[in-house]
């Protein structure tokens, strides 16, 4: 099949969090299976740009990778190169594979396919849900919404969720599809050859056993919550990193005191490998996560965890017994905390656990298998 992804950002912007990761990861997996797989992105990279690029596509793990200057609105990942590439080449392809909603690339895509006659599925990567558009820039999402995201959810030949909480977050919208197709996320294995940390980590791992918190940080991750759950855990410190210098400011750790650690920046390679296999517990405490990807990297290097049941890879821990899940309240996930220290045997069992699900069940070819096996049944529903 010849297969079209478009994600407003991409490697090596990895500031942008987990669809970056998980995109690649699927893009990647459809290619070794024998796939044309394409990208079609920005170089969008916070308040500067990607050095990529834009006169030919590059070759990523197999994936052929179109960059494309991002214009103003800025905010928008608005692309004018990008729309006309779509105009000329949405043809092409036996499938087009959206990602993100409120943001322009999705809408030109969808325009694109539609004119050329071309399925397309979305993948609302968390986005579309009540609480969170209320939450954070509500007007201009509704107005986004009853304006161009309405017509691109109905002109979907599919909509790809990664989990329940996030096929019940859509149901909530209000909204329907023609489909839904249930697919999570995939996860890399661990890098066998790993260079040394940076300087900030190896310190931080020194200082003894902690609970580790990675990825994004901002208010949705719930992080004051895990602090202040720290106090059912006294044996334990809390490491946090991720690359958000400035709400980490606006986290109180003061009851933790040298307990608590901040790498307030973007951790990856090396550094992500070493904090992994150093830590004692991974916990993920959302309040919402449609999925929750360090979830599977903890998983896939061993490490038992506590994940919020307001997260979509609560399913993933419960069915493969890797871990225990919490409320995202302090005292819930200080109790899941505290179980697992207090049961060393059953932390193990769940270390054990999530290492051999996590290869044998969630590893990119067997995820990749199943979206290209929805995408022929799309097109033979839309032929």
């Amino acid at each position: 099949m010849r297969i079209l992804h478009v994600v407003p950002s991409y490697f090596p912007a990895v500031r942008y969090g987990g669809p970056i990761w998980s995109v690649h990861g699927l893009a990647a997996g459809e290619a070794a299976l024998g796939h044309e797989v394409h990208v079609f992105t920005t170089n969008a990279d916070g308040p500067g740009v990607s050095d990529v690029p834009l006169d030919r596509p590059a070759v990523l793990d197999g994936v052929k990778v179109h960059y494309f200057a991002v214009g103003s609105p800025r905010r928008l990942f608005r692309a004018p190169a990008m729309a006309r590439a779509l105009a000329e080449r949405a043809g092409e392809f036996d499938v087009v594979h959206l990602h993100s909603v409120f943001l322009w690339p999705t809408l030109a895509a969808a325009r694109a396919a539609r004119r050329a006659g071309v399925p397309y599925v979305l993948s609302p990567r968390g986005m579309l849900v009540k609480g969170l558009i209320a939450a954070k820039s509500g007007p201009v999402k509704r107005a986004w919404l009853a304006l161009f995201e309405r017509r691109t959810i109905a002109g979907a030949a599919a909509l790809h969720v990664t989990s329940q909480q996030e096929a019940s977050d859509f149901a909530g919208m209000g909204f329907t599809a023609r489909a839904i197709v249930e697919i999570p996320n995939g996860v890399d294995p661990p890098s066998a050859a790993m260079d040394r940390p940076a300087t900030d980590v190896a310190a931080e791992i020194a200082k003894g056993p902690y609970v580790l918190y990675l990825g994004r940080l901002n208010w949705k991750k719930n992080l004051q919550a895990l602090i202040d759950a720290m106090a059912e855990v006294p044996s334990l410190r809390l490491v946090i990193a991720g690359n958000d210098e400035a709400y980490a400011a606006t986290l109180d750790g003061a009851a933790l005191g040298d307990r608590l650690s901040l790498i307030a920046r973007s951790v990856d390679g090396a550094d992500k490998e070493a904090l992994f296999t150093g830590a004692s517990i991974f916990c993920l405490p959302s309040t919402n996560e449609n999925f929750g990807n360090t979830v599977l990297e903890a998983m896939a290097r061993g490490v038992p965890v506590v994940c919020s049941k307001h997260a979509g890879a609560a399913t993933v821990v419960r069915e493969t017994q890797s871990g225990l899940l919490a409320m995202p309240e302090a005292l819930s996930l200080g109790a899941a905390l505290a179980q697992l220290v207090r049961q060393p045997d059953r932390a193990a069992a769940c270390a054990r656990a999530g290492r051999r699900a996590a290869a044998e069940q969630y590893g990119w070819k067997p995820i990749a298998e199943r979206m290209v096996a929805a995408y022929r049944a799309i097109r033979s529903t839309n032929a």
